[in-house]
């Protein structure tokens, strides 16, 4: 009977673990579903934790970026297209400023202080740092070369005479 006891007393150590084990399995799920319930009660801001966000280096937006945090403030996409050297056309402006809006709208890394004004997140620039003056060249195209109508040439004075006027 020896054998027989010392077998019983293996089984019983082992069904001793197994129900120690069934304890820490019921702990830990109890634990798993207190920690899911806490991430359900926080707002959908809190769960999506938005990982450090890089640019990659050498990018026009990368380059914006890096014009915009040496001036310290705003800049229109035209000035933006200066700095970076690129021309200031509407292919430009459009691919350029359609980037950068398109991280303004998630609040990632740029702002839209004004329209087509870029400012940095990281500077704490926000959408009352800039006057409500456009740049002195807004609405100029760079390869348009007509002049400015002035009190020399009035503006009336381009317009041709309508039929049956006189």
């Amino acid at each position: 009977m020896g054998i027989r006891d010392d077998f019983q007393k293996r089984i019983d150590r082992k069904q001793q673990e197994i129900s120690e084990f069934e304890l820490k399995i019921r702990e830990a799920k109890a634990y798993i579903q207190a920690l899911q319930d806490s991430i359900r009660s926080l707002p959908k801001e809190a769960i999506i934790a938005a990982p450090t966000l890089t640019l990659r280096p050498g990018s026009s937006v990368y380059k914006a970026r890096l014009a915009i945090k040496k001036s310290r403030k705003p800049m229109h996409i035209t000035e933006i297209l200066a700095a970076l050297g690129l021309p200031n056309d509407k292919k430009h402006r459009l691919a350029l400023s359609g980037t950068i809006a398109s991280y303004a709208r998630k609040n990632q890394i740029f702002i839209k202080t004004y329209p087509n004004t870029f400012g940095l997140l990281e500077l704490g620039h926000s959408s009352q740092d800039v006057s409500l003056e456009p740049p002195p060249d807004f609405g100029m195209d760079s390869e348009q070369e007509e002049e400015i109508p002035t009190e020399e040439t009035p503006l009336e004075a381009e317009v041709p005479p309508r039929i049956g006027d006189s």
